[in-house]
């Protein structure tokens, strides 16, 4: 029993423990006479610093008979630049981590410490060097000069954040911004520090290193109109036109203030499509921005993104000065139209930059815009509203706004937009857990609707190319009702499709045993089962031809006599049954039709039919040098 105790410890993971743990572990070595302070001079207020406060000081170090070995001050050859640390987070020595949360702002005062006080503690996180007389009781001059909260801006203390003047907001600067800001430096000292700019604010991109890294990742935590000090060390001072030299520079103390910033934002993370906002709206991005799907009042200007800026159209023009109104998530305007649109706040103005397959490519192109062009609108968001809940409406209205929500995803599925129709079954099916039918009735009546909303979201995901999900939807059914006959089929065709044969061969042989109407279907689907499996089989044996021919060492460049042949075998058309499928589609009119299947991946069909090869040949492993 003890060896595997043993073992379960070693393999225990390590948690690894904060400073302020290992602090307070630390404090426990404390011994009456250990840490001994007298005030040189009084401090003012009342205020003391606590674990989370940055604490700048000057320290000195000396003997008890006055010898100095160690100061930050340059009269005792130091640098002149005080100490700046977090208590809790930095690493101190312990009679410094007892000792300053006793001292108030401009005190100056000696600690008189015992060696296991300072550098002489057992495994004392703080080095220093080897002539420095670690064993000896000492004297530590400490000057407090000041103690703030700060924000942590990065885990090794490399970038703080004092704020002087806090302003609440949800948005702050991120990579694209156009940020304006009102900036002064010093050095760690308290020396000014001169930079490439006359004292007027200063415009710059985020994210372009136009500013060194530091200030930009701590202006990243500011809200427009906050004033902050941004503490950056010589690790995050990257060169950039604010400063073109950093060499020798340990530390710079940024004063800034975020005047203002212009949200622009890569949409899609590949730089395609912009939005970039003109003019502010009302509110706080994004909390009030028609995330979820509205009904939207839109003003807009299209624009070819030419150097003439051609105008196609413009609602104010073209629309009789009406503005477009159009809901949100049914596919009504381009896909990245809307995208845009639903990061807007209520009077707000955009220009937007969109690529043609989030324009024009995928939907009505207006007659004045070419084929592939790329477009701009200039967008202005009058208003929007969202569209009502459930609350308080009884069971006969909630399936009445069903059936609204439904239809309109049917006609997005036979538009093929079958992303925009999954995401309406899916709010519905999202909903429906939080609504309970009150008679055998309107449950009977609940469960096959959710039943059918889950098939739809399953015929979407087969139509998406991923049967996977598919399968995994209709399993939602089936485990309600093992005998839906509906989700049999459905769950069938998505097992052909991913070459899993004898789980489609079994459904759609169950479909028969439960329902002899479905008897007709079932045999067409086999009919096509069987078809497509000798397909991929008949391929697979031509892939793998002469692998198992082959003496023992060597290789076989299984298929490069057949390229033709298999080429001319992916272009043929695969046998259809269009017209069962039809007859079951048509028993559930709510329902979209059924997809035609997808065509699996050459890899995917070709392995499942070589399994099977290997199976029919007897062998069940074969590795491939």
């Amino acid at each position: 029993m003890a060896v595997v105790k043993d073992a379960e410890q070693e393999y225990k993971p390590n948690k690894k423990k904060s400073t302020s743990d290992e602090d307070d572990k630390r404090r426990k070595k404390m011994v009456p006479g250990g840490l001994m302070k007298a005030v040189i001079r009084p401090g003012g207020g009342d205020a003391m610093p606590s674990d989370g406060d940055q604490v700048i000081y000057h320290c000195t170090a000396r003997t008890l008979d006055g010898v100095v070995v160690q100061s930050t001050r340059s009269e005792f050859g130091g640098k002149g630049t005080p100490i700046r640390q977090v208590l809790g987070k930095s690493k101190m020595i312990l009679g410094l981590l007892e000792g300053i949360p006793t001292m108030l702002k401009g005190e100056v005062a000696v600690l008189k410490m015992k060696p296991e006080l300072h550098y002489g503690e057992d495994d004392c996180p703080v080095s220093v060097s080897d002539s420095f007389p670690k064993d000896a009781e000492l004297n530590f001059e400490i000057e407090l000069i000041e103690f703030s909260k700060v924000k942590v801006v990065t885990e090794d203390l490399g970038i703080l954040k004092k704020v002087i003047n806090e302003v609440q907001s949800w948005e702050n600067p991120r990579d694209l911004y156009e940020v304006k800001v009102r900036v002064s430096a010093k050095l760690g000292d308290g020396k000014p520090l001169q930079l490439a700019t006359t004292g007027e604010p200063i415009m710059f991109t985020f994210g372009k290193s136009e500013v060194p890294k530091g200030l930009e990742m701590g202006i990243g935590t500011m809200s427009r109109g906050e004033k902050a000090v941004v503490y950056v060390t010589s690790q995050y001072l990257s060169q950039s036109p604010l400063i073109p030299s950093v060499e020798g520079i340990e530390e710079v103390h940024f004063e800034v203030e975020l005047i203002h910033f212009i949200q622009v934002r890569d949409v899609l993370g590949d730089g395609r499509l912009i939005k970039r906002r003109i003019r502010d709206g009302k509110g706080e991005f994004p909390m009030d921005c028609p995330l979820q799907d509205s009904r939207l009042r839109v003003h807009y200007k299209g624009m070819l993104n030419n150097e003439e800026k051609t105008v196609f159209y413009d609602t104010r023009v073209n629309n009789h000065g009406q503005p477009l109104e159009f809901s949100s998530g049914e596919g009504l305007v381009p896909e990245g139209f809307e995208m845009c649109v639903r990061l807007m706040l209520p009077e707000e103005i955009s220009l937007v930059t969109c690529p043609p397959d989030y324009a024009y490519d995928k939907f009505t192109r207006p007659a004045n815009v070419p084929e592939g062009a790329h477009v701009q609108w200039e967008i202005e968001l009058l208003g929007f509203e969202m569209e009502k809940d459930w609350t308080g409406m009884n069971f006969r209205a909630i399936m009445d706004d069903v059936e609204k929500t439904k239809g309109t995803g049917n006609r997005l599925f036979k538009e093929g937009k079958y992303a925009l129709a999954k995401t309406k079954y899916e709010k519905v099916l999202r909903e429906f857990n939080h609504v309970n039918p009150q008679d055998d009735e309107e449950g009977k009546e609940f469960a096959n609707t959710r039943n059918l909303l889950n098939l739809n979201v399953a015929a979407c995901y087969l139509k998406m190319g991923d049967c996977r999900k598919s399968i995994e939807t209709c399993n939602k059914v089936l485990d309600a009702n093992p005998v839906h006959v509906k989700a049999l089929y459905r769950r069938g065709m998505a097992y052909m499709e991913v070459g899993d044969f004898d789980e489609a061969r079994a459904d759609f042989n169950k479909m028969m045993t439960i329902d002899k109407s479905s008897e007709a279907n079932a045999k067409a689907a086999l009919l096509k089962l069987k078809q497509t499996q000798q397909e991929v089989e008949k391929k697979a044996r031509r892939q793998f031809k002469g692998l198992f021919d082959k003496k023992p060492g060597e290789i076989s460049e299984a298929g490069l006599d057949n390229k033709v042949n298999e080429d001319r075998i992916d272009g043929a058309q695969e046998p259809l049954i269009s017209s069962q499928e039809k007859e079951v589609e048509d028993e559930e009119e709510d329902e979209p039709p059924a997809p035609a299947p997808v065509r699996m991946g050459s890899f995917s069909r070709l392995w499942s039919g070589g399994v099977n090869l290997f199976k029919s040949l007897g062998v069940n492993r074969c590795s491939i040098l």
